[in-house]
């Protein structure tokens, strides 16, 4: 399983935000999502969003920095994408 996260470039209530996504497991991407302090409320479906004081952390941890292009493919490809 590899966690992907993309720059934080999302506007929303005067921060910044990126999106956190599994290319495999769900299940995985809530245990990860937990160690990083997350509440379920920030998942939207198949991924979390992320403020940008946390993005270097998940990095930290173990997520791969990727292009928002790369997260929406790694999602279709997984079959784990949303409409």
């Amino acid at each position: 399983m590899t966690l992907l996260i993309d720059e934080a470039h999302w506007p929303w209530r005067d921060r910044l935000w990126c999106h956190l996504v599994s290319d495999s497991s769900l299940e995985e991407l809530h245990v990860f999502a937990g160690r990083l302090g997350i509440p379920e409320r920030g998942f939207q479906g198949d991924h979390y969003d992320l403020p940008e004081d946390l993005r270097t952390m998940a990095i930290e941890q173990g997520a791969i920095a990727v292009s928002s292009r790369d997260i929406i493919m790694a999602l279709r490809t997984s079959g784990l994408r949303r409409s």
